[in-house]
């Protein structure tokens, strides 16, 4: 079927008009009128392009495929994290928010042609193969990553459980490209596991934010209280190699350790602003700390992103929390899933965030107030991992503040709770937390 070039303004006049909305938590975009300053010669000039591709191109293409395509190339020349989701793309990101779905157990983003780990995931098969994070999958099946999309990278990825699917790794020091060959399942992943280190020391470590996690977390908290029989002397919050997840649920989790009664007049746990006034949001504590201000330490690292990102800044400005670890990965943007119609969607960047005192984290990071950086007895020229962060991605959005990154190359977590006798960041956090009981007792809790 032939598409006229009327057909074709009308068409992509209607992309422009369901691009427009930016609105945080939108189900449906608002209805708008035409822009007065839609560029004409570049719509003549895409016009003129689909046109040349139906007459030209080596085999017929179906309408509907080029403007998917168009949708996708639009979305994929913004920044590595909006894109175009079609209803499996829908399905897959609900099921992953609520904590199940399909393929081997990596966080990933895009480095221009390939693949980045950003951090492979508690228990899944991706972790407990060796990925790590900063790894560059440049094949997967031996089929050349330069030309996909990262939603196509993924789909390769995914399979049915059990399936055999094989990266080919690079890998900062490894003197070839590395081959994993890896087992696909159904990923179940738990948000929350916890465990008492030492008598009156509590570990609590959140992998993702997931829909369940700040209820996961009270309920952790309330076991390891009854599990040491007497108040807890300190709290190890461990989020690195954490990805992030909900928004929700980063609020969530950082309301269970403020005290609202006691901040003061600024009790903002994070804020957004975009260009849109939907997309500013504010959250304000308003619980009490359900740990009662014992000394807590969080721990991140390069992987640690986003979510977890937000929970590390609101502790850090309100002084609940000692950082201790690596500077983090720098995932300040808050993206908003907007339908096309009822089975079209795109995921969009809307907004930054921002700590209470108005740090902007996008492409720059958390920094530790302790900075320790994970020690690897291993030969470093075998085992050392690419320094990653938000502001190496292709195309990432910048930070106004231009301040310089910090690097931190970082291992891989176990899938068990670690042994702080085998982790060295862990041991050095549960130290500090005796260290501060010691010099300080009761008279450091709020």
């Amino acid at each position: 079927m032939q598409v006229s070039y009327l057909r074709v303004k009308i068409l992509l006049l209607g992309l422009f008009i369901g691009l427009i909305p930016l609105t945080v938590w939108a189900t449906q975009p608002a209805k708008t009128a035409i822009p007065d300053d839609v560029p004409v010669a570049d719509i003549d000039r895409f016009t003129a392009a689909i046109q040349d591709i139906k007459q030209y191109y080596v085999e017929p293409v179906d309408d509907k495929v080029l403007f998917e395509n168009a949708i996708r190339g639009m979305l994929a020349g913004l920044d590595p994290h909006s894109t175009y989701l079609d209803i499996n793309d829908y399905a897959e990101l609900q099921s992953a928010t609520q904590g199940e779905f399909g393929g081997v157990g990596i966080e990933v983003d895009t480095d221009n042609e390939w693949v980045r780990v950003v951090t492979p995931i508690d228990d899944t098969p991706a972790a407990k193969a060796g990925l790590k994070p900063g790894d560059l999958i440049v094949k997967i099946n031996n089929q050349p990553l330069d030309g996909l999309s990262l939603t196509d990278a993924v789909k390769l990825m995914r399979g049915p459980k059990g399936s055999v699917v094989e990266l080919t790794i690079l890998r900062k020091g490894a003197k070839a490209p590395l081959q994993f060959k890896i087992v696909r399942d159904v990923i179940r992943t738990q948000s929350v596991k916890s465990k008492l280190l030492a008598p009156g020391y509590a570990y609590v470590r959140i992998s993702q934010f997931q829909a369940p996690t700040a209820a996961d977390l009270a309920t952790a908290i309330k076991n390891l209280q009854q599990e040491n029989k007497k108040p807890l002397k300190g709290f190890i919050l461990d989020l690195r190699n954490n990805p992030g997840g909900l928004l929700d649920s980063a609020i969530a989790v950082s309301n269970d350790f403020l005290n609202s009664a006691k901040l003061g007049k600024n009790k903002l746990i994070v804020y957004t602003k975009g260009r849109s006034a939907n997309s500013a949001l504010k959250a304000n504590a308003d619980g009490v700390d359900l740990i009662n201000g014992i000394p807590m330490i969080v721990l991140i690292n390069g992987g640690s992103a986003s979510a977890a990102e937000i929970v590390a800044g609101a502790l850090q400005d309100h002084n609940r929390a000692i950082i201790m670890g690596e500077t983090s990965f720098g995932k300040g943007s808050v993206q908003t899933v907007l339908p096309l119609d009822d089975q079209h969607g795109i995921k969009i960047t809307t907004a930054l965030y921002y700590t209470p005192h108005g740090r902007s984290i996008q492409a720059k990071g958390i920094t530790p107030d302790i900075e320790v950086n994970e020690l690897d007895i291993s030969d470093s020229k075998t085992n050392s991992v690419l320094d990653v962060k938000e502001a190496d991605l292709a195309k990432h959005l910048s930070n106004s503040d231009n301040d310089k990154n910090a690097t931190a190359p970082e291992k891989p977590l176990p899938s068990t709770i670690p042994d702080p006798t085998q982790d060295y960041q862990l041991n050095q956090a549960l130290v500090l937390l005796k260290g501060l009981n010691t010099l300080h007792g009761a008279a450091y809790r709020q």
